[in-house]
């Protein structure tokens, strides 16, 4: 099983990061409260689709790359669910 929030984080910070921005700038790109984008890094929330939107247009980045290594398994007689991917 994978913390789907953690991964999300770590994707974020980087892409933030490659793009040279600081939580308030990016904050004000995609119209999101700073204290939002803390607890996404964080891994404490995970974004509503519009939210995804804002970050992936204020980072200039594609929604793949903000959700990288997350992947979901079917479930075929049990519950499907998050694994974690293998970069490569």
């Amino acid at each position: 099983m994978m913390d789907v929030a953690a991964r999300f984080g770590d994707n974020l910070v980087r892409c933030r990061k490659q793009a040279g921005l600081s939580q308030d700038e990016m904050s004000i790109r995609a119209s999101v409260h700073r204290t939002e984008i803390s607890q996404l890094e964080r891994g404490l929330r995970i974004p509503r689709i519009d939210t995804l939107a804002k970050l992936c247009g204020s980072l200039e980045v594609d929604p793949a790359e903000l959700l990288q290594g997350i992947n979901w398994t079917p479930g075929d007689r049990r519950h499907g669910h998050f694994v974690a991917a293998t970069d490569g």
